[in-house]
């Protein structure tokens, strides 16, 4: 097993104190990626270990590296329910309307995952409603698929012309 495997196990067992000792003596891991293309932040912020996201942070980790199926941090957070991780990967300037290879967004797999406090804070950050995975859905046909009708009400409340991208119909 080579030391990029111990850093990744470390990251997985929430060891933070091994993880800060390999990171020391190879910062190059700080970018690589585990067999399954997972960065460490990503890998951090899947299992919940708060304390790792915020040293890779601090460490310069990518707030937005992507896994082999295109999903990041926030992806990953979004479906898992970790709200305090989602926060500070926002904070760090996460992209809230990332979308990965499945036309999947973070708004989608909140909603998907029925992780209401994490779909309310998208929302305040600006998540797109209108986006669309690739099966033709939005968020708001996720909610409605599900009879999820607290979060159908707050993506109806947050949908309008002053959310989601700006439309070039008008004409000048």
């Amino acid at each position: 097993m080579n030391t990029s495997d111990n850093f990744f196990n470390a990251i997985r067992n929430g060891n933070l104190e091994a993880a800060t000792l390999l990171l020391d003596a190879n910062p190059k891991f700080l970018e690589s990626k585990d067999q399954r293309g997972s960065s460490p932040l990503l890998l951090a912020s899947y299992y919940g270990h708060e304390n790792i996201v915020e040293f890779l942070l601090k460490k310069g980790a990518k707030v937005d590296a992507k896994d082999g199926s295109g999903n990041t941090a926030l992806m990953g957070v979004c479906f898992k329910g970790y709200t305090g991780i989602a926060k500070k990967l926002i904070d760090a300037g996460a992209n809230v309307n990332q979308i990965n290879a499945m036309g999947a967004t973070c708004l989608i797999y909140a909603v998907t995952f029925n992780r209401q406090e994490i779909a309310q804070l998208l929302l305040e950050r600006g998540a797109d409603t209108s986006a669309k995975d690739a099966k033709g859905n939005t968020a708001l046909d996720h909610a409605k698929m599900q009879g999820i009708q607290p979060l159908v009400e707050l993506i109806q409340k947050n949908t309008g012309p002053a959310y989601g991208p700006k439309r070039a119909t008008q004409s000048h």
